[in-house]
């Protein structure tokens, strides 16, 4: 198979973009994959880029709307990482349905007192996404805060009163749906380790 290249071709404009775009895709892949076994230090490193944003937004006095939207999305990233991948919820209303129709019924993805299956504790947002969604939000945040355009005028202690209010709602609703359908979404204690003595 000839390339082209080898006829003498040039490669258009659009090919050398293309293959540009896709190398940089191929590397950017292989920098998050290196990543993915140090969960702590990812989280020390957002942790650190989330200080220089706050530290940026204190120093400068401005960029307020812009740390509370990013405050909010990280409020519901934090709220999708807590949430299980099927609402039991959902379900029992699923359930309720099927045998009102009287079909069969559906078994919950999260064990219960009908039975006593172990059913691991699977995610809507796994710890992965979580992280690298927040580190994007926290780099296009701090990016915002140099240009004038995002710096919009707003009395800033509303925002924080109207955020801590929203999260307390919204954290208390998380846990009244926990302790209802009785999961926890962390792993507390000794973890089982399998094959030892």
């Amino acid at each position: 198979m000839m390339s082209s290249t080898d006829s003498g071709v040039e490669p258009s404009p659009v090919q050398n973009i293309s293959a540009g775009y896709t190398r940089l895709s191929r590397q950017y892949q292989q920098i998050l994959d290196r990543w993915t076994p140090y969960t702590l230090y990812r989280w020390l490193g957002t942790a650190g880029l989330l200080s220089v944003f706050l530290l940026r937004i204190v120093l400068s006095q401005g960029w307020y709307i812009v740390c509370y939207a990013h405050a909010i999305y990280l409020l519901n990233l934090l709220l999708a990482f807590l949430q299980p991948k099927f609402d039991p919820s959902l379900q029992e209303d699923l359930l309720a349905d099927e045998i009102e129709e009287g079909g069969t019924p559906i078994t919950s993805p999260l064990p219960s007192a009908r039975d006593d299956e172990f059913r691991p504790f699977v995610r809507r947002l796994p710890e992965w996404q979580f992280w690298l969604s927040a580190t994007r939000a926290s780099l296009i945040a701090f990016g915002c805060t140099f240009f004038e355009l995002f710096d919009v005028p707003v009395y800033w202690p509303i925002l924080v009163v109207y955020f801590f209010v929203l999260f307390a709602l919204t954290m208390r609703r998380q846990i009244q749906h926990m302790v209802k359908y009785k999961y926890v979404p962390f792993d507390i204690g000794r973890k089982a380790r399998y094959g030892s003595r």
